[in-house]
């Protein structure tokens, strides 16, 4: 944390935090900022760190992320016996490396890449670096083609919404690529395939195709994006491959839009990644990227390492990780199957769809989405409500204990701000009628202020690397 951040400063002052009585019989205070000279019994450190945590919000009623916050007493035991096993030492404990190579070939199986004698993929920390994974391995591919043909190549682009993720925005800073956000513009909030073709060019390493925008829930038109690079390639030449950040939306839409073609029966397709800690239904942090094919993949990328006495083959940013979370999709994997996932999918989605509708009801708010793509919907105050603003909505639902975001939309719609809501497994119906309830009972004490009390300097929220 900066030693500006407001956070720090409010708590400068206190330095040390007392232990209660009841565990100690003399009077012990202990620093907060610095090592303690002397050691703590182990329970009485345990009790100071989970009193403090207290404070937090409660995860289960946290419908702002996208991230897990239940799972089985059966996969929680398995993480704990897992959180000593580094994944890097694939040598050392070759039964979870095994496992993540099973995950990598049912995602590949999941999303149709073509048979081959094995999936090319691996696990990562997150879909963010799994993008940047993803994201490298497009401006190698472009690196090489540009060299084969004797042209420039120190000029990349990469085409995309201004709905992304930031990560992606973080990718193109790293790694010197320039980012072409396309703002989004009236009622459209994400990427459309005209829009996407005119930013193309001959230095354009590949489009992103974001299955699941965390503005607003909905999916980008993957199919119709490539088909019309399908025709820029007919008229230009061009061959520019599409990435798809299904972060979310590649472990919703194949059990429950198996009609929807994105993944990898269009041939423009060359990678995918998602969140196995959003809706694989994993605790963070835990993340894949699975490319169509060997040939997707630059082979100099990949660094076969000497380590701990074997020949390793790895392509990552990090390194050290626990194989608990590994392990944790393999469990689920196994658990579910497609039957589990799509009846878990499937009953999230008619959450969001029901409580979307329900909330469409209620006089002054106004549905952006619906919660029928991703199990996600966003929704805003009609214009004539001038008394309060979402902000002071997100504000009074969190009096309750709900934190429902607040946020001002990108580029060039900054003038909306919405509310939005993410449901996840353990978001029940009963869940759902409690934060109904509270939102009913708040409407009226708003309604009764003269001007809104909250704008958006007010929202701590923000669309986090690989969303919050």
């Amino acid at each position: 944390m900066p030693l500006s951040h407001p956070a720090y400063q409010h708590h400068r002052g206190h330095h040390e935090v007392a232990i209660n009585p009841v565990f100690t019989r003399e009077p012990v205070r202990v620093p907060r900022n610095h090592l303690p000279p002397g050691e703590l019994d182990p329970d009485i450190a345990y009790q100071l760190v989970h009193d403090e945590l207290m404070l937090d919000g409660n995860a289960r009623l946290n419908l702002a992320t996208f991230v897990t916050t239940w799972m089985e007493p059966q996969a929680t035991q398995l993480m704990t016996e897992c959180f000593d096993k580094n994944m890097i030492d694939k040598d050392e404990y070759p039964r979870t490396a095994e496992l993540e190579l099973r995950c990598v070939r049912m995602l590949a199986q999941l999303w149709h890449a073509p048979p081959a004698p094995d999936a090319t993929g691996c696990s990562t920390t997150g879909s963010s670096e799994a993008c940047m994974l993803a994201g490298l391995a497009l401006k190698r591919r472009w690196q090489y083609a540009r060299k084969a043909a004797s042209k420039p190549f120190d000029r990349p682009n990469l085409v995309m919404g201004i709905n992304v993720q930031v990560c992606w925005e973080k990718f193109a800073n790293y790694w010197d690529v320039e980012p072409r956000l396309i703002p989004m513009e009236g009622e459209r909030f994400h990427l459309s395939p005209d829009q996407a073709v005119a930013h193309c060019d001959e230095n354009t390493i590949g489009v992103v195709a974001v299955l699941g925008s965390t503005f607003d829930g909905s999916y980008e038109p993957v199919a119709e994006i490539c088909a019309a690079l399908d025709d820029l390639q007919a008229n230009t030449g061009l061959d520019i491959p599409v990435h798809v950040d299904g972060a979310s939306g590649a472990m919703i839409a194949p059990f429950c839009d198996p009609d929807l073609v994105w993944d990898f029966q269009l041939p423009r397709v060359s990678s995918i990644n998602t969140s196995g800690h959003k809706y694989g239904l994993v605790y963070p942090g835990v993340g894949w990227v699975v490319w169509r094919d060997a040939a997707a993949l630059p082979e100099d990328l990949v660094f076969r390492v000497n380590y701990l006495g074997g020949n390793m083959p790895t392509f990552a940013l990090n390194f050290s990780r626990p194989g608990a979370q590994v392990v944790a999709q393999y469990y689920n994997f196994l658990r579910l199957g497609f039957e589990g996932y799509q009846r878990v999918q499937q009953s999230c989605r008619q959450v969001a769809t029901q409580l979307a509708g329900k909330i469409g009801e209620f006089g002054p708010f106004r549905l952006l989405t619906r919660g029928d793509e991703l199990p996600v919907f966003a929704f805003t105050l009609h214009e004539h409500i001038s008394d309060y603003s979402v902000f002071d909505v997100s504000a009074a639902l969190r009096e309750h204990g709900w934190l429902v975001p607040a946020y001002a939309f990108p580029e060039h719609r900054t003038d909306l701000a919405v509310l939005r809501v993410v449901v996840r497994n353990g978001f029940t119906h009963d869940l759902a009628d409690l934060l109904l309830a509270d939102l009913r009972t708040e409407l009226p004490r708003l309604t009764r202020q003269s001007t809104p009390q909250r704008g958006v300097e007010a929202s701590s929220f923000s669309h986090g690397a690989a969303s919050p």
